[in-house]
């Protein structure tokens, strides 16, 4: 195997592919994304439903909120999910080429390799883009009691947190992203073992391998559903954590939890859950969905170039 095997252009193609996919199912569920966050991190903010908890926010601060932090959001996304899918197929590529089978076991493995390695690239930017969403709320205090500096986007919001809380704050919350790895992993791992089951399914039955729009969206979905529903207490306490309601301290996993049943019971690990599901579903279905057709496209592209020279050549 030479670096030229891990640096290929099918590495790159699903890179590509699936931090595409991922913008376009996030532009397209943000509201919900937005009302997640502010009810894991909003001990006032009642949980009645995604949708009134959206026509509340969009009546006591305008449409507007639903959408604030969106640029800031798919531009850290999509550097995420670049990093995710690169590093999952590199890893596929590697393991390909020594002979080692695809798995449910080596699925489950390399998907949460891959979240540890975005976990420590990415955090930075998943720290800013929650403070931005926050910002409206004016709940985020200093160590004095003062308001901390207003961000005006996500490079600022680097630069200010960095400078006024130093660049440990910037990793707020990434002892829960490296746990909170198993969350691509098994959703990988439930998505490319349905992938190749319904592949299975239709070889035996003489039917081409490719899957349909309807068959990328569900499995999405459902891989995805499955994800959340297991890891999502984990997912409360890292949003928690990178709001960082007292700027200057660096608050435990166990401190989060202490405080979250004290303030709400067991019920609290689960406060927002609906929204999430609602969101993170709808969005992973319409990124696979993406994901595969653009897979599809550019290797049609590929095969339609091939043609070409090799005819130009003969």
């Amino acid at each position: 195997m030479s670096f030229t095997d891990l640096f290929s252009y099918n590495n790159l193609t699903h890179a590509f592919a699936g931090a595409t996919g991922s913008v376009v199912g996030m532009s397209t569920f943000y509201p919900l994304d937005t009302v997640r966050t502010r009810l894991q991190t909003d001990d006032d903010l009642k949980a009645v439903g995604p949708f009134r908890v959206m026509k509340q926010l969009s009546e006591e601060e305008g449409v507007g909120t639903l959408y604030r932090g969106l640029t800031p959001v798919l531009t850290s996304l999509y550097c995420s999910n670049f990093v995710y899918f690169y590093a999952f197929n590199g890893m596929k590529t590697i393991a390909n080429l020594n002979g080692i089978k695809p798995s449910i076991s080596r699925d489950l493995i390399f998907g949460y390799l891959s979240g540890c390695i975005n976990a420590l690239v990415t955090t930075p930017l998943w720290v800013v883009n929650t403070r931005l969403k926050l910002q409206c709320t004016q709940k985020t205090s200093t160590s004095d009691g003062t308001q901390p500096k207003k961000l005006d986007g996500l490079f600022h919001g680097l630069c200010t947190i960095s400078k006024e809380e130093g660049m440990p704050a910037l990793w707020n919350g990434v002892q829960t992203s490296f746990i909170l790895s198993g969350n691509p992993a098994i959703h990988f791992m439930v998505y490319e073992s349905l992938k190749r089951f319904f592949f299975k399914t239709k070889l035996a039955k003489g039917q081409k391998t490719n899957l349909s729009s309807f068959e990328s969206f569900l499995l999405g979905g459902f891989a995805k559903a499955v994800a959340t529903v297991i890891t999502y207490p984990l997912q409360l306490i890292q949003c928690r954590q990178r709001a960082n309601k007292k700027i200057g301290s660096n608050v435990s996993i166990y401190e989060v939890v202490q405080d979250v049943l004290r303030q709400a019971g067991i019920s609290g690990l689960y406060k927002g859950m609906e929204s999430k599901l609602y969101q993170t579903v709808l969005t992973a279905a319409l990124m696979f969905l993406t994901y595969e057709k653009i897979l599809s496209f550019i290797y049609w592209m590929f095969r339609v170039q091939k043609k070409q020279n090799s005819e130009f050549k003969g």
